[in-house]
């Protein structure tokens, strides 16, 4: 009778390729397509799919249809020598709630022409008026009436259409006390 011989080392052995055959050849590494993890947004269950082509941020300068767009060297001539009460609006490019709003103050250009002339100011380019008249948000709209600044005028940020109405009736409508 023969007799075998366990040995520890031949258990420990990986197996041969040939033992498995040639399609699970074990020395072959399986490589996967590289992906980049989810992002934080997509792991909890937000569905928000953007275009490869849409990720490249675009510069929108802002538009000024009807508008006078001034600089500080215009500024006295213009706002602070008008005839009539002048609604200056200080924007950036870089903006959004400047871009947002544009359309609304070119709206009450119009719909306040003769009764209200309407100004642009580049935030970046008129630091002088910028610290002048201590614009910390944009956009700021500042009303002014015979060369000065109307009290309690001031307003910053994105306002709506209805909201801008409000705004400028309050301050162009002549008050009569009976």
């Amino acid at each position: 009778m023969a007799t075998t011989s366990f040995s520890p080392s031949a258990a420990v052995r990986a197996p041969s390729a040939s033992s498995f055959g040639p399609h699970l050849d074990l020395s072959r590494r399986i490589r996967l397509p590289l992906t980049r993890p989810p992002a934080p947004a997509a792991r909890w269950g937000a569905r928000r799919h953007v275009a490869p082509f849409r990720l490249a941020a675009r510069r929108l300068s802002v538009r000024c249809g009807a508008l006078v767009q001034i600089d500080q060297s215009e500024f006295p001539a213009e706002v602070l020598g008008s005839d009539i009460p002048v609604l200056v609006e200080f924007v950036a490019d870089w903006c959004g709630p400047c871009r947002l709003i544009s359309s609304v103050v070119e709206w009450a250009s119009q719909e306040y022409k003769g009764r209200l002339k309407v100004v642009k100011i580049d935030h970046d380019a008129n630091p002088k008026l910028i610290t002048e008249y201590k614009v910390y948000g944009l956009p700021a709209l500042i009303l002014f009436k015979n060369g000065q600044e109307v009290p309690e005028s001031r307003r910053e940020g994105a306002i709506t259409k209805v909201k801008l109405k409000e705004y400028l009736d309050n301050f162009l409508e002549p008050t009569s006390v009976v």
